[in-house]
Order: structure tokens, then C-alpha cells, then sequence
């Protein structure tokens, strides 16, 4: 015979608890499970360094996490009031009369999906282009650059016959730069 502290600790076991249907809430506030991202699935990368990229490790959980989404934010929203849209059979004709007699001398008519969607839309800049990335980490950039840096420095040295950056009254190199400002 078991004793009642064997009998709960077998009725509340974790691993049972952990496949029940009643869940807690989640860790932070989650309603539900925490879904985290597989390796395979992470999209985000970083830069390792030699032209190489790994998934980025720092995804970061939402802000709005354990707060209800409120419904206008994921419903088209009504823009009239309740039954003031219907037209009589003989108004709805007229209007779509005026409406093609409109499209047809030049002015713009609102489409379907265009009067549906009341929300603003999110506009980028056509211009805008995402930075490709290298595929070199910060160190191997900075060494990249300071290598073109000292290239420069001695074709000016080399095209004024000086010997030192410092003879020179431009500096190239930040290197040269730090140690003007600490004079």
C-alpha cells in the first residue's frame, strides 16, 4: 500500500505535468509555450570573421509578451457605421456609373483593396538598399583599412620626398591623427 507523500509525488510528477494539457503560463508572461527558433531555422546572422557568418545567438523575446493583441490591430476594422453602407439597387447603379465615367476621363479610382485597407501602409524608401555584409569580423575590417591607410601614407611620402608622417601637414592615418590630438 502507498503512502499519501508516494501517491503525490507520482500523481505530480514533472514529467507527466509537463505533457498535460493544463499549461502554466509561460516563462515572462507568455501565454503558452515558448517557441524558440531552431539553428537551422535562425535566419539572422553575425560575422565570424574570414569571410564567414553563423546564425545570430542574441534573439531577443518580444516586448508585448504576455498582453493581449487587441482586435483592431489584426481585423479590418469597419470604416462606416453599422448598415449605412447599403445602397438601394437604383443608387449602387448610379454610383458605379459615375465611377466608370470617372476612371474613364483620367481620375483615379480607389480599388477594391485600397478601400478595404484603412490602416496606413508602412512605406520604405525606394531608394534604399540593405548594407551587403563582408563577411569579415571588425578586427579583420580595421585591419583592412589600416593596411590601405599605410598604403596611402607611403605614396604621399614617397610622391613629396619626406621620410615621416609627421613632416607631412595632413595626416593620413588615424594612428597620426590621435597623436596630433594629444599635443
Amino acid at each position: 500500500m502507498k503512502t499519501f507523500q508516494q501517491f503525490i509525488t507520482e500523481v505530480y510528477d514533472k514529467d507527466v505535468m509537463g505533457s498535460s494539457q493544463i499549461r502554466k503560463q509561460g516563462q515572462g508572461g507568455r501565454v503558452g509555450a515558448d517557441r524558440k527558433k531552431s539553428e537551422p531555422e535562425k535566419r539572422r546572422v553575425k560575422v565570424v570573421g574570414g569571410g564567414k557568418t553563423a546564425p545570430a545567438a542574441n534573439y531577443k523575446p518580444r516586448k508585448d509578451i504576455g498582453t493581449q493583441r487587441p482586435k483592431s490591430t489584426r481585423e479590418q476594422q469597419p470604416t462606416q457605421a453599422r448598415g449605412s453602407a447599403a445602397l438601394s439597387p437604383r443608387e449602387a447603379q448610379r454610383k458605379a456609373a459615375m465611377e466608370r465615367r470617372a476612371a474613364k476621363s483620367g481620375v483615379k479610382t480607389k480599388t477594391a483593396s485600397e478601400l478595404l485597407s484603412k490602416k496606413a501602409k508602412k512605406t520604405v524608401d525606394p531608394k534604399y538598399k540593405p548594407v551587403k555584409s563582408t563577411g569579415l569580423s571588425t578586427k579583420e575590417r580595421k585591419a583592412v583599412l589600416n593596411k590601405g591607410e599605410k598604403a596611402l601614407r607611403d605614396i604621399r611620402l614617397k610622391n613629396l620626398g619626406k621620410k615621416k608622417e609627421s613632416e607631412l601637414k595632413n595626416p593620413i592615418t588615424r594612428k597620426e591623427l590621435e597623436r596630433r590630438k594629444k599635443q
